[in-house]
């Protein structure tokens, strides 16, 4: 299903708030063939993909009473160009922490991830807008039990606690995968990597483990792969890879 289709599909929906009000989808205005226009020229091949103009056209986005509303036209005001040089701020929780849509060099628009600063964790969320759309119909419809609020109350703890995410540079180095490796290969020895590919939802990393200046991060120009700067101390390296 297209993001407009989907999106269409949960406009009769009625979803209950935590106080118990009622509320629907409220769609805001569209853009205009020359507004569209204007948002491709900040991205990487200054085209937008057909599915992503004819939902433009239709709406900038909407407003939902539990995120407040959700933004598609939002390119290139995220910043944080160091983990994702091309974004669209889809959403905020009011209290710093987001999800961004991440569009690649080929100017694809593809996963979305929620960017937590506290715990500093970056989580990948839904593979595409369309599902990401229909993760937020789950969480006004579900609450607790949703895809949405699992990764925003529990997940990026238990990354932060658990399961960093993060590779060892010498393991990446010796990957078997080619793409791993050569990136690997290319980072200072200080550096440890994240690799988001192919892993699905609610898997992510905790950059925030290393150091909170991002720009201390190398991101593949490709591919879903960031490479890290740890600090220079034997003992840190010791704690934080004695799992793998």
């Amino acid at each position: 299903m297209t993001p407009i289709g989907q999106l269409k599909s949960i406009l009769a929906e009625q979803y209950v708030s935590e106080d118990g009000g009622k509320y629907k989808v409220k769609l805001k205005s569209g853009l205009t063939e020359q507004q569209i226009d204007e948002l491709a020229k900040g991205l990487p091949t200054e085209q937008i993909p057909a599915e992503i103009r004819e939902l433009l056209v239709f709406t900038s986005g909407f407003e939902f009473d539990a995120l407040e509303e959700i933004t598609f036209d939002a390119v290139g005001v995220f910043g944080f160009e160091e983990f994702f040089p091309n974004s669209v701020e889809l959403a905020g929780d009011g209290f710093g922490n987001f999800w961004i849509l991440d569009i690649d060099e080929n100017g694809s628009w593809g996963n979305i991830f929620y960017v937590c600063h506290d715990p500093a964790v970056i989580v990948k969320h839904s593979d595409n807008l369309t599902q990401f759309i229909e993760h937020v119909n789950d969480f006004g419809k579900n609450g607790s039990n949703s895809n949405l609020c699992i990764i925003h109350e529990k997940i990026v703890f238990d990354i932060w606690s658990n399961d960093n995410g993060i590779i060892n540079l010498e393991n990446a180095k010796n990957s078997n995968d080619k793409v791993l490796s050569d990136f690997a290969l290319s980072l200072p020895e200080n550096f440890a990597v994240a690799d988001l590919r192919n892993k699905p939802n609610q898997k992510g990393f905790a950059w925030g483990k290393f150091c909170p200046r991002t720009d201390k991060v190398k991101r593949h120009k490709t591919e879903l792969i960031w490479g890290i700067e740890t600090p220079n101390k034997k003992g840190f390296f010791s704690k934080l890879f004695k799992r793998q």
